[in-house]
Formats: structure tokens, C-alpha cells, sequence
């Protein structure tokens, strides 16, 4: 049976019954792809600061001025990213295409180190990133229907975080012997594992209208997407926008900064040992929280959860600042568990209670995105000016007053976005203080 008639089929039924293996195939590539999707991450400024070094040019500003060049091109990709997953039937492809590049990008890095090509190839690796979040969300959608994809995503970031875990835990325990090119190694067999787990879900188990956002009865009676230009019309996806912006504007630079920290302390042979134990400590806090809020989301309410994420967030930049001993840092990192992992599992459902029925659940995915790379982007930057001229106490409380602000925008602005909006019958759903969606055929 092709996909249509598989998606045919889906569409007439209330739930989606995925088989085992597309489900079995969506654990094993968020487990694998974890390292994939994000690059070098954080191990990038240890990289450069402890192996490059001042020598070479690299300190904490010229780090950050490379991530944030590379944030932005990725951020300017976000919105194209979500509109080609809409548009494409062809979702596995894309996968695996984003992991060949982010991972060919970040090999070549030893080989480099002139600031132009480093910034070349980080660049080609954000870009390239842009595709997953939106194409695993869509994926997912696809697969296992709306029905069950506030609990689904739950159960994806979960394998995301323990995928994190591990590979933290490896390339920790590698370092220690090899050297901070062992994350390098550990990159090139995470990308081919990643690629076989995208091959075990079928092509023909992803309904590709349910998947770009449209509801049961629209794809049923082969309706048309919204227009894009419908995202800027919805005022609370906007509002969103700006809190993921704010959101990653203070998380986005934290863990970066305590590994500079911790490079400075201890020395850079055991630097990256020590960001992975930060790592790996809180991915494994992640696993339960991001399990617990896509099983809770529909009865507890998407607000009250993704205010505990900006109180955390908050109290963990200045629990930073209360002591430089590495194991203090590692401790207070587990609280990165909590915000994170409540954001990484609310984001999607958030965008896809917006968006419901207008079939521009990756498009808008992608924009709001770009509003948290834009946030993210300035973090670096931000905290790598602080650091150098105040320290970088003074650094970790500005990234938790930021989180401040975003708690009372969130409190006082956001509506309650539980059940969505129906695009059918053209009115808010009840309680949610939402305004009416745009009919998919707009």
C-alpha cells in the first residue's frame, strides 16, 4: 500500500494506529540524532578556546562572534526549514540530507583554523540543523495523528535527552584519555546510526497532510494550506514568538558560559570532561520532565508549565553565581533538566495548538524559531561582552534578570493555548482567550 491510501485511511479514522516499527524508528533517530541535530554545541568554545587558544586567535568574543554569525544564517533558514517540510513528501530524505551536512561541517573543523572558513563551516551546520525540529515535529504528526501527539512528543524528547545523555557520558569519558577530538569521532557514527533509524520508520506510515498541521476533516476533503502570510496575522503565535526569543536569549549562553568557566578553572585537559558531566547531568533530568509534560500537558494546561521553565531558568543563572567550585556548576546545571526540558516538549504542542487547521504547522514552527534563534544568537554574543568586561557573575545575572521578564510577559500576556482552535467552525475554543483560526482554505 503507497501513501496515499495509507494517508486516505488515517484520515477517516479518530486515531492513528502507527505500527510498531514507525515507532520503534521515531525513538531510535531522536535518541541517535540528539548529538546530530545541535553540532558541536557547547563543545564548539571549548574546542576553540582550549585547543586554538589566544594563540591562534580565540578567546570567549571571537567564540561567540562565530556562533552568532552562524545563529543568524541558521535563524534566516528557520521559516524556509518548516515551509519545505510542508510542502515535501520526501520528509526522511530531508533528514537525512541535514544530518550529512551538519556532520561534514563539524569534521572538518580540525583541519581548519583560520576565522572565516571556522565560521564558514559552523554556518553550513546551523543552517542544516534548521530542519530537524520542525521535520521530527512533523514526522510525529504525521505518524501518530493529533490525537496523541501532545504524549508522543513527550515520549520524543525523552529519547532526545537520554540520546544526549549518553553521548555526553561517552564523549566525557573518552576526553579524558583522547582529547576534545573525540567529540569529532563520536559526531561521524551518531550521524550514520541517526540515518539507519530514519530508514526503519516506512515513507508510507507519514500522512503528509496531517503532518503539515491540517485536521482529519480537512484532509479528508483535500483542502488547501493557508497562505503564509496568515502566520503574522495570529497574534499569540507572534506573542509566542517573542518569549521563545527571550526565553533562549537567557538559556542559550549559560551552558556555553560555564564551560568557558570551567575551562578556566580546570585547565583545558579536563574541560570537556567536565562540560559533559554538566551534560549529561542534565539531559538525565530532562528524560522524566519531558516524559511528564507530554503526558500532563492536556490536563494541567501548557501555561502553568512553561512559567515553571522561566522560574527555573531564572534561579539557575544566579544559583551560578553563588560559587565557582565545578561540582557547585555541575549541580546547579541539573536545574538546565527542568527549563529545558519543559521547553523542548511544549514548544511543538504550543505551535501546533496555534496553528491547528491552517496546515502551516512546520512554517509556523520555522518562524518562531527564527525568533528563538534570534535570542539564542544574541546570547552568545551578549554573555561573551559581559564575561570580558565584568566577569562573569555579572554575566549570569543579566541572563537570569532576562528570564525574569520573560516569566511576567508570559504571566501577564500569553492566553491558555489547551485545545487549540477550531478552524472549522471558526470560533475560539472556549477558555483559551485565543482569536478565532484562519480557515485552511483562506
Amino acid at each position: 500500500m503507497d501513501r496515499t491510501d495509507t494517508g486516505a485511511a488515517a484520515r477517516g479514522a479518530t486515531v492513528r494506529t502507527p505500527s510498531t516499527k514507525a515507532l520503534r524508528g521515531l525513538d531510535a533517530l531522536n535518541f541517535f540524532l540528539a548529538d546530530v541535530r545541535d553540532g558541536l554545541g557547547p563543545y564548539l568554545a571549548i574546542y576553540l578556546i582550549a585547543v586554538r587558544g589566544p594563540d591562534q586567535g580565540w578567546n570567549e568574543a571571537t567564540t561567540g562572534l562565530v556562533m552568532t554569525i552562524a545563529g543568524i544564517l541558521g535563524l534566516v533558514a528557520q521559516t524556509p526549514a518548516g515551509a519545505l517540510i510542508d510542502s515535501t513528501n520526501h520528509k526522511r530524505a530531508v533528514v537525512i540530507g541535514g544530518a550529512i551536512a551538519v556532520t561534514a561541517s563539524c569534521l572538518i573543523l580540525p583541519f581548519i583554523s583560520n576565522f572565516y572558513l571556522v565560521t564558514a563551516t559552523q554556518s553550513i551546520a546551523h543552517v542544516a540543523g534548521t530542519i530537524f525540529p520542525p521535520a521530527l515535529a512533523a514526522i510525529t504528526l504525521g505518524v501518530v495523528g493529533p490525537k496523541m501527539f501532545a504524549k508522543r512528543i513527550g515520549r520524543n524528547e525523552g529519547f532526545n535527552h537520554a540520546g544526549n545523555a549518553a553521548s555526553a557520558a561517552i564523549a566525557g569519558g573518552l576526553a579524558y584519555f583522547f582529547g576534545p577530538i573525540v567529540v569529532f569521532w563520536l559526531m561521524g557514527v551518531l550521524a550514520a546510526l541517526s540515518i539507519g533509524a530514519m530508514l526503519l520508520v516506512p515513507a508510507d506510515a507519514i500522512d503528509d497532510d496531517l503532518a503539515r498541521g491540517m485536521t482529519e476533516a480537512e484532509a479528508k476533503a483535500d483542502e488547501k494550506p493557508s497562505g503564509l502570510a496568515t502566520l503574522l496575522q495570529n497574534k499569540p503565535l507572534m506573542l509566542f514568538a517573542v518569549l521563545c526569543a527571550i526565553f533562549h536569549l537567557s538559556n542559550a549562553a549559560m551552558l556555553t558560559s560555564v564551560g568557558q568557566l570551567l575551562t578556566h578553572l580546570s585547565g583545558k585537559d579536563h574541560a570537556t570532561s567536565l562540560i559533559a558531566v554538566c551534560i549529561v547531568a542534565a539531559q538525565c533530568v530532562m528524560v522524566p520532565v519531558a516524559v511528564f509534560v507530554g503526558a500532563k500537558a492536556d490536563i494541567i494546561g501548557r501555561k502553568p508549565i512553561f512559567l515553571a521553565a522561566f522560574g527555573v531558568l531564572a534561579l539557575r543563572g544566579v544559583l551560578y553565581t553563588l560559587s565557582d567550585n565545578p561540582f557547585w556548576l555541575v549541580g546547579v546545571q541539573l536545574l538546565d533538566g527542568v527549563g529545558a526540558g519543559i521547553y523542548g516538549a511544549l514548544f511543538p504542542i504550543v505551535v501546533a495548538d496555534l496553528t491547528r487547521g491552517a496546515g502551516r504547522f512546520n512554517a509556523a514552527q520555522g518562524a518562531v524559531a527564527t525568533a528563538q534563534g534570534v535570542g539564542a544568537s544574541v546570547s552568545a554574543t551578549l554573555a561573551g561582552l559581559i564575561i570580558v568586561s565584568a566577569g562573569y557573575s555579572t554575566a549570569f545575572l543579566a541572563l537570569a534578570a532576562i528570564a525574569g521578564v520573560g516569566f511576567a510577559l508570559y504571566l501577564t500576556l500569553m492566553p491558555e493555548t489547551r485545545g487549540g482552535t477550531a478552524a472549522s467552525s471558526g470560533s475560539a475554543d472556549s477558555g483559551t482567550g485565543l482569536p478565532p483560526a484562519v480557515p485552511a482554505s483562506a
